[in-house]
């Protein structure tokens, strides 16, 4: 059974800073893909930042410069740190982790930007 469980959300003031975690359960956590989406009230899930196996880094251009995506394969684990986060960065985070035609997604967790 696969599991992506999500942490590290929370309130946050303009400026400020979060690390999201993702920690992964019944993958060979090495193999995938993975990638932080979020979605924000009546908008489309978008992604946020992607991390190949091999460490390749892909970011959306709204992000670029204040998110960092990293991964500890010894622990399962893939992060998202947030610095200079803006009002605009409030949304539900998801994790997403892909192998060829396997996929799959955490629950996801609130960030909330505002002041």
């Amino acid at each position: 059974q696969v599991q992506l469980v999500e942490s590290g959300g929370g309130l946050v003031q303009p400026g400020g800073s979060l690390r999201l975690s993702c920690a992964a359960s019944g993958i060979i956590f090495s193999m995938y893909t993975m990638a932080w989406y979020r979605q924000a009230p009546g908008k489309q899930r978008e992604l946020v930042a992607i991390i190949t196996g091999e460490d390749t880094t892909n970011y959306v251009d709204s992000v670029k410069g204040r998110f960092t995506i990293s991964r500890e394969n010894a622990k399962n684990t893939v992060y998202l740190q947030m610095s200079s986060l803006k009002p605009e960065d409030t949304a539900v985070y998801y994790c997403y982790a892909r192998r060829t035609i396997s996929t799959f997604w955490g629950q996801g967790t609130q960030v909330t930007v505002s002041s």
